[in-house]
């Protein structure tokens, strides 16, 4: 959360004339409700197994630029989708950085707690070994511009 998959995504999808998708975008496409509700419905469970169904369907689709949700690679499956059907890159920030640019974000169900701080720290433990296990490419949001960052990728991704 906060790496910058959506910006990120959105410029070197422009950059190679491909299509830019967001996973949780289409997720409340499909659903017709936005996260939080699906969360305060279903659950954390309710809201992993539509991201399943709709990650499954992405990831066979050709010639797109995909930004994942941030837990999807909780899910091993997921993370072989992600890992066999296209090129992966984790987008890696500092821990202070991303809690920075979240700190008032009202769309993250998993932040709405009393220490978002602790609570960001607490799930960058959990996922970024999953990230880095299937990533193709990793790069530091952080350290980088974004012209540069969209270069990186670009010189992969072709």
């Amino acid at each position: 959360m906060g790496a910058g998959k959506t910006t990120i995504g959105k410029r070197l999808a422009r950059a190679l004339k491909r299509r830019f998708v967001d996973c949780d975008h289409e997720i409340e496409r499909r659903t017709g409700a936005r996260i939080p509700l699906i969360f305060e419905i279903e659950g954390e469970s309710g809201f992993r197994s539509r991201e399943k169904r709709v990650l499954d369907d992405l990831t066979l689709e050709e010639n797109i630029v995909l930004a994942t949700g941030g837990g999807a690679v909780l899910d091993p499956e997921n993370r072989l989708a992600l890992a066999t059907r296209g090129l992966v890159v984790y987008l890696h920030a500092p821990i202070e950085l991303l809690v920075a640019r979240t700190r008032n974000d009202a769309n993250r169900p998993l932040l709405q707690v009393a220490n978002r701080a602790e609570k960001m720290r607490e799930i960058f433990r959990q996922r970024e070994p999953l990230y880095r296990e299937i990533a193709h490419v990793t790069i530091d949001t952080g350290a980088q511009s974004m012209g540069d960052i969209v270069h990186t990728i670009r010189a992969r991704a072709s």
